[in-house]
Formats: structure tokens, sequence, C-alpha cells
């Protein structure tokens, strides 16, 4: 898996992307060196190698998800605007507003072009298939910052949020794998909802990670969800198991326009420690990762291919960074 991993970024770095005018193709130069995880791209290859035993030979097809992905970390850094991604200054604050908005539209189209590489055959199913995650991914964040508006959240609208957000583009790259592999549409809708269940339990953990990361591991920064008030499942379910006293102090700190950043993070923290937040989010997290494990263990699939899925899932739930 190591060794995939290493080619999946070594052709990340070799693609072609333009060179004229270079405000507009060194930002997607810049985001695609900042590292990551790989992966959505790691999905694809593990998807396709529940069938079939060449997981290389679709390198190049599987780098549609990663470019994607980054495509939309660029516009969610405006929306956001989040000053760090992977430790990084974000291409809006290194760059303008304007260039990331055009860089990141550029990367989209360059995300089609790696699509087009799929075997002709099944590229009008792959293209309907990867159309459908796009619009899901942009309902996710319509939906996220439409949160920050609306007074209450429930934790059902926060977990459906996500799953659009982010869990979709998981659950696209372990189908798309299973497409390419030849797989039958009632095994690729299986691998969607593989990739869905984990992928609402790799953001979970993301937002344990955003209060309880280290800031050095983590490449963004700690407590930015606390001190944008951002509705994430903790929050959600601080508000909705606050005793009085808790609820008072929780309300206050998000209502307050001017503050000393430090002070609220670590008081919103404190009661969080005090509810059992962390512990919560933890249980919430491992019941999807349950639930993909299951779904996985009645897929018709090559055992070999099945165990590397798990550990990798199994790795994600460990993480630090």
């Amino acid at each position: 898996m190591t060794d995939q991993l290493e080619k999946l970024e070594a052709r990340l770095q070799e693609i072609s992307l333009g060179s004229n005018p270079p405000n507009l193709y060194d930002p997607i130069r810049y985001i695609l060196s900042l590292g990551g995880k790989r992966l959505r791209p790691m999905l694809v290859l593990l998807g396709y190698g529940l069938q079939k035993e060449d997981p290389e030979s679709i390198i190049e097809q599987a780098l549609t998800v990663e470019i994607f992905h980054n495509f939309t970390l660029m516009h969610d850094d405006i929306m956001d605007e989040a000053p760090l991604r992977r430790g990084k200054p974000t291409v809006h604050e290194k760059w303008d507003n304007t260039v990331a908005i055009l860089s990141g539209d550029t990367m989209m189209v360059k995300a089609y072009d790696q699509l087009l590489k799929t075997d002709p055959d099944l590229l009008p199913l792959a293209l309907k298939k990867f159309n459908t995650c796009a619009i899901e991914v942009c309902e996710g964040q319509q939906l996220d910052m439409n949160f920050e508006n609306e007074e209450t959240v429930t934790d059902d609208q926060y977990i459906e949020m996500i799953r659009l957000k982010t869990a979709v583009l998981l659950g696209f790259s372990l189908e798309y794998g299973g497409l390419l592999a030849g797989m039958d549409e009632k095994d690729q809708r299986q691998l969607r909802q593989i990739g869905e269940k984990a992928g609402i339990g790799f953001q979970l953990m993301d937002d344990l990670l955003d209060v309880y990361g280290d800031q050095k591991k983590f490449g963004k920064q700690v407590g930015g969800d606390i001190v944008s008030n951002k509705k994430t499942y903790l929050l959600i379910k601080a508000l909705e198991l606050a005793d009085e006293s808790q609820k008072t102090e929780l309300t206050n700190w998000l209502n307050k326009s001017e503050f000393d950043v430090a002070e609220k993070v670590d008081a919103v923290k404190n009661i969080y420690q005090e509810i059992g937040i962390y512990e919560l989010t933890q249980t919430k997290m491992n019941s999807y990762y349950d639930q993909a494990f299951d779904i996985l263990d009645q897929l018709e699939a090559n055992e070999n291919g099945k165990i590397q899925l798990v550990q990798f899932f199994e790795r994600l739930m460990k993480r630090d960074s």
C-alpha cells in the first residue's frame, strides 16, 4: 500500500497543468505540493483491488478524485476564511480570493481531464456518477454555510450535511474503483455505502482533531471551529446535553464578538470535558465505521482486498492529523 501511495504522489506531481499565466497555475501546483493523505485516490485503488490485482494500472483515473478534492479545498478555504491548510498559508492568503477562485475552477476542469482516461465503455456511467457526487458535495457545502445563520441544528441534520460535503466523495472513490474493476451495479452501490459510512466517521474524527489535535500534526488552526462558532457535532451535542449553568456559559461565549481566542477555546473545551463530548463523538464515529465494516463483510469480493480496506480504515480511525 505504501508503494501505491508513493506512485500516486509521484504521478500527481508530474501531471501537466499549464504555465501561463503563472498566477493561475502556480496556486494549483502549490496546493497539490502541500501533501495530504491522498486517501481518496487510495480508495479508488482499494475498491479496484477488491476485484482485480493490478490497481497501479488505474493510477491516472484515481487522480481524478484527488484533483477534484483539492479544488473543493481551495474554494472551501475562501468561504471559511481559513488561514492555514496542511500547516501552510491557504491559496487565498498566499495570493488572493480572485486567484484562488480561478485556479480552483481550472482544477475542476483538470479533474475532468483525468476522468476522460476512463475506459470509453465505462466513461458515460463514470461521468454520471462523478457529476452526481460533485453536485452533492456542493449541496453539503451550502448546507454548512446555511448552518451559520440557523439558530439550531440537529445532530441528524449535521450528519446529513457531512455525508454530502465529505462522505459522498469517499463513497464515489470506492465505487469508481469498483466500476473500473468491472463490478456489477449492486456491488458498486455497496462500495459507495461503505465509503459514505466511513466518510462520516472520518469527518467526526476531523471535528475531534480540530478541538483536541496537535497543531503541528493537524495542519490547521486547532480550535478554529470553536473560535468561529462552527456547528459541529461536538457543539450541537454540547448545547443539547448541557445543564442550565453550562448552557448559559456556552451561549455567552457563542454570542461574544470580542474575546481572547485562547480563553474561549479553553472555556468551551472545559464544558465539553464536563459533558463528555469527546467520548460521545468517538462513540458516534466508531458506530459509522462499524456500519462500513458490516457492509464490507457482506460484499462478495477478494478477501485480501477486503483485509487491506479494513486495515486502511483502521488507520484512519487512529489518526492524529
